[in-house]
């Protein structure tokens, strides 16, 4: 949570341009590109700590933006189909995800709409698609379960405002430091883990061939 307020300030300016609409884009990358775990409820805790007597347009807006970039994956999810998903789960898992799905479909996609950071939200959008749920429960549920989250954010940021800008206010250039040290710290981590795995499959595609001969 605390990194997604270090990364709303760093977009400060473009959503005090933009205001609300921030939660359009926003929505998209969170739930379906680039999950940004945190990075809604960040927004509205903001705005709606800013402009108290709109905390409730403040919590619709996070809906709709969270609406729109939920549909989205779970549409992308729906055509790739029961197929796609059994690929990356082992058998045994797939079969689990499928029963739990059968029976408690709005409750999976509602239980993920409101469950607060830092639970993912896309698992359940892509599993919702993937099963072929019925679209109108999905965007029902999932609707549902963010104007509850929202709304509650939003309301307690218009009440608690001053005391979480405070705290944001002391520690952000340390946290903002620490964030970017640790992504590159996590950039390198990645570049040589490639490397290493490149190295080790062409090994393994070189011992078949000695055999062979």
């Amino acid at each position: 949570m605390f990194s997604a307020f270090v990364f709303v300030a760093a977009v400060w300016k473009l959503v005090q341009k933009v205001g609300a609409l921030a939660f359009i884009p926003l929505g998209l990358i969170d739930n379906s590109v680039i999950p940004l775990p945190g990075s809604m409820d960040a927004l509205t805790i903001v705005l709606a700590a800013s402009r108290k007597e709109l905390w409730w347009f403040y919590a619709i807006m996070a809906t709709v933006g969270s609406l729109l970039g939920g549909y989205l994956t779970y549409h992308l999810a729906r055509k790739g189909g029961k197929e796609a998903l059994d690929k990356k789960l082992k058998p045994n898992k797939a079969k689990r995800v499928h029963e739990i799905f059968g029976r408690y479909g709005f409750w999976s996609v509602f239980a993920g709409a409101i469950a607060p950071p830092p639970v993912p939200i896309v698992p359940f959008l892509a599993t919702a698609g993937a099963m072929e749920y019925s679209r109108h429960k999905f965007l029902i549920a999932l609707g549902t379960g963010r104007l509850v989250r929202f709304s509650l954010v939003a309301w307690l940021a218009s009440r608690y405002g001053k005391h979480i800008f405070s705290f944001f206010a002391k520690y952000y250039k340390p946290a903002l430091w620490t964030l970017v040290a640790l992504a590159v710290a996590g950039g390198i981590a990645a570049l040589i883990y490639y490397r290493r795995s490149k190295k080790r499959a062409k090994s393994a595609k070189r011992v078949p061939e000695h055999k062979a001969a």
